[in-house]
């Protein structure tokens, strides 16, 4: 007998709302503004493979005086973006609130993103407040569309997606010296 999870997460049962597969957060920050023109042309060559698609992207650049400049983009219209909040009011919702809390969390999150945008101003003020002056920083949530295809195979398969963990070479250095002496 297959045991199944008790709590509504699968893709399938998020089969009715649009699909959006992991998404990352990826926060970097620059000194003064020393872009090389390099980092857009790759996010669009990603996203032109159909490898990533941008939920938000907010970037803040303060100047020597503290002047402050702040740029936003979205691949989301106003339909992706409105999912994309109902599915994240739906998850949301339904960890604080079961089912209940996944309808009302659904109709809260499509409401605070059809703006189309995740970063909002209280967001853009935070940074701002904390930014050192000559410096710039980029965050972008990202969705990875190259992992949906493997996530709908294991799904035929009836399996269950149990994790799904980044691992990058700082979090392996603390692993090892998270790791008792012998």
């Amino acid at each position: 007998m297959t045991r199944r999870p008790a709590w509504p997460l699968t893709v399938a049962a998020m089969a009715d709302r649009q699909r959006f597969w992991p998404i990352q957060m990826l926060c970097v920050a620059f000194d003064g503004s020393h872009f090389k023109g390099e980092i857009l042309p790759e996010l669009d060559r990603l996203k032109a493979a159909g490898t990533v698609r941008v939920i938000d992207l907010l970037v803040v650049r303060k100047d020597a005086e503290g002047r402050v400049m702040v740029m936003t983009a979205t691949d989301l219209d106003f339909e992706d973006a409105t999912a994309f909040g109902a599915y994240v009011g739906t998850l949301v919702g339904f960890g604080a609130a079961g089912a209940e809390g996944a309808d009302r969390g659904a109709i809260a999150g499509a409401a605070e993103l059809a703006d189309g945008h995740f970063f909002d101003e209280d967001d853009v003020f935070r940074v701002t407040q904390t930014l050192p002056n000559d410096m710039s920083v980029a965050l972008l949530l990202l969705e990875h569309l190259w992992v949906g295809p493997l996530l709908e195979a294991v799904e035929r398969a009836d399996g269950i997606e149990l994790e799904n963990e980044w691992f990058d070479p700082v979090r392996l250095v603390r692993a090892g010296i998270d790791m008792p002496a012998e």
